[in-house]
């Protein structure tokens, strides 16, 4: 089978793959959005988790043909074990699910054992067809990070692997950003003992090649971050829909609903919620009404208090709903109308990609070296793009401002320009 990919060009199926890749619940991931809102803000993010699980298998035979080209025999079964774990690495995704499993912490995470036990169970047909091929738990210890050979795992979910590999270039792709790594880099990827490494040094010598090209690809990382998963709008329609899942999970929506829905039908399901703050917050993203920072606080303002703030107002937290609901009082408006945005702090795991020198196997971010420095740069702007956000609709921004202000004793970092 022959599938044209507009980031991965022509990618090639085995029979297998292709049995595996016609799974109804493969099928399904067509019609979740790789960044979940982010086409709010970029038109060109309608891609989806189905287009980068194509991809991610592209990418995990690339980076498998280069280590067979450097030397290291990779019998075809275990090479088809990879890439059939990567066409499925995201079937567990639900509509939207990285704003309320991740940042809301409503339910567990995608990659939680429990929604994998179920996508690979023999109640789907993916359970069923992976049974059929003989491949099932081989697979699916793969994508629990416990493969019969530990770069099994590492290929797909690590930190410099094929996913991150087939992300960067999608994503810029569709945003319209020109950003782009050098092929070369699926050329620094060997194996020690039985681990995937990137190959910083050859012939007794470091390589600068190597060097530079793994960190322009961090810095590709850390510039889709801010731009694109990080931007405001994004954030705010976001934390609209995880606040309208949070609301209806405490009465009638449960998880397991959203195994076979799509961004839209799920959507739709919110509309039509009997609890009008739910059905409102739906509704507005879906015509973007996005509602606006009313409130903005980074880490540069609070210091050494921002570990408390995250303590406090981050996840599932009675006292961050108890500051929505003061807060929306104190500006005369309704609970639901003010959302507190507070992210667990971001942690860049990329610099700690396991890297061969001179010296031997290590992080990257370990380094004594100029790199070294430039690295740790990089991952100190990345942990600065926190920020503590609070939301609400345009009209009733400047009262929740003032809110805020009083509340937490700290001017907001963002005033909204005049017209």
């Amino acid at each position: 089978m022959l599938v044209r990919d507009p980031v991965q060009g022509d990618i090639y199926l085995t029979e297998n793959e292709r049995a595996v890749l016609e799974c109804r619940e493969v099928q399904r991931l067509r019609g979740i959005k790789q960044l979940g809102t982010a086409y709010l803000v970029y038109p060109g993010c309608v891609h989806t988790r189905f287009d980068h699980s194509l991809g991610v298998l592209a990418t995990a035979r690339r980076i498998l043909r280069h280590l067979e080209w450097a030397g290291w025999s990779i019998p075809p079964e275990e090479q088809e074990l990879v890439t059939i774990a990567a066409l499925i690495h995201d079937v567990t995704h639900v509509p939207f699910g990285h704003t309320f499993e991740d940042e809301r912490q409503i339910w567990p995470r995608h990659d939680s054992g429990h929604r994998l036990q179920y996508f690979l169970s023999p109640e789907t047909e993916l359970g069923q067809t992976l049974r059929r091929l003989g491949v099932l738990e081989p697979v699916r210890a793969i994508l629990q990070g416990q493969g019969p050979r530990p770069w099994m795992s590492e290929l797909i979910a690590s930190t410099v692997d094929a996913d991150l590999l087939d992300y960067l270039r999608r994503d810029s792709y569709f945003a319209g950003l020109r950003h782009d790594y050098d092929d070369r880099i699926f050329t620094y990827f060997i194996l020690v003992d039985d681990h995937l490494v990137m190959n910083m040094s050859r012939h007794q010598q470091e390589r600068p090649d190597a060097r530079s090209e793994i960190l322009h690809l961090l810095r590709i990382r850390y510039y889709l971050t801010e731009r694109v998963y990080l931007h405001h709008a994004k954030v705010a329609s976001g934390a609209m829909i995880a606040k309208a899942v949070e609301i209806a999970a405490r009465t009638w929506l449960r998880e397991e609903q959203l195994y076979t829905l799509s961004d839209e039908l799920f959507l739709d399901l919110l509309t039509r919620f009997p609890d009008p703050t739910v059905a409102e917050l739906a509704e507005r993203v879906r015509l973007r009404r996005l509602y606006k920072r009313a409130y903005v606080l980074s880490g540069a303002s609070l210091g050494a208090q921002t570990a408390q703030i995250i303590q406090r107002f981050s996840g599932q937290s009675r006292e961050r709903e108890h500051l929505e609901e003061t807060l929306a009082r104190r500006a005369g408006l309704r609970p639901g109308q003010v959302i507190v945005y507070c992210p667990k702090a971001t942690f860049f795991k990329e610099v700690a990609v396991p890297v061969r020198t001179t010296r031997g196997v290590m992080p990257l971010s370990s380094l004594d070296s100029p790199l070294s420095g430039d690295v740790a740069a990089l991952a100190r702007e990345y942990g600065e793009l926190w920020r503590l956000m609070v939301f609400a609709p345009a009209e009733h921004r400047e009262a929740v401002r003032r809110a805020c202000e009083e509340e937490f004793g700290l001017p907001s970092e963002y005033r909204a320009e005049a017209g």
